[in-house]
């Protein structure tokens, strides 16, 4: 595979309960020479949604660079995403926001949590190029989102995701 030659010490995976996410971190286990940890991250199952938000992930940064002792973070994988089946004339502010919040803020406050321990990763690796063995963020965008594609519109009318989503050309 395409990731085989990647040295990947440690990643994080957000949205990993299900579909992208999820078959990631089933892809990074089964590599042959797989990281040492692979932290599987998403939103309470259990509990609001809302509760802590999309925003630099609380505790979480503390928390993951206490099991990395020392390592610091390969790899950020923003894949974390929510969509509202709602047609354009039915779209408000707050849906448009709170997609908007979840899709595009989100990551950009989550690489800013996770800023230290992906610094700590690219100290500890040698070599000045900068690649995906060294320290990155991926954010995951969408097909759905591009311009590109129009007859994704026509699968799905959402709005706000398509927008919160737009894939870079």
């Amino acid at each position: 595979s395409s990731m085989a030659g990647l040295h990947l010490h440690t990643v994080m995976v957000t949205g990993a309960n299900r579909g992208i996410g999820l078959g990631l971190v089933q892809k990074l286990l089964e590599l042959p020479n797989p990281p040492q940890w692979v932290f599987a991250a998403c939103r309470d199952p259990h509990g609001q949604r809302a509760r802590g938000g999309p925003g630099g992930g609380g505790q979480e940064p503390a928390r993951v660079g206490e099991k990395l002792g020392g390592l610091g973070l390969t790899l950020l994988i923003n894949n974390a995403g929510m969509m509202k089946p709602l047609y354009i004339d039915a779209e408000t502010l707050e849906s448009m926001s709170e997609v908007y919040t979840t899709n595009t803020i989100g990551p950009l406050l989550l690489g800013q949590a996770f800023l230290p321990l992906l610094k700590k990763a690219a100290q500890g690796s040698p070599g000045s190029a900068l690649s995906c063995s060294k320290a990155a963020i991926i954010n995951i965008s969408s097909s759905a989102g591009s311009i590109a594609s129009p007859e994704a519109f026509e699968l799905i009318h959402v709005v706000s995701y398509r927008c919160s989503k737009v894939p870079p050309n």
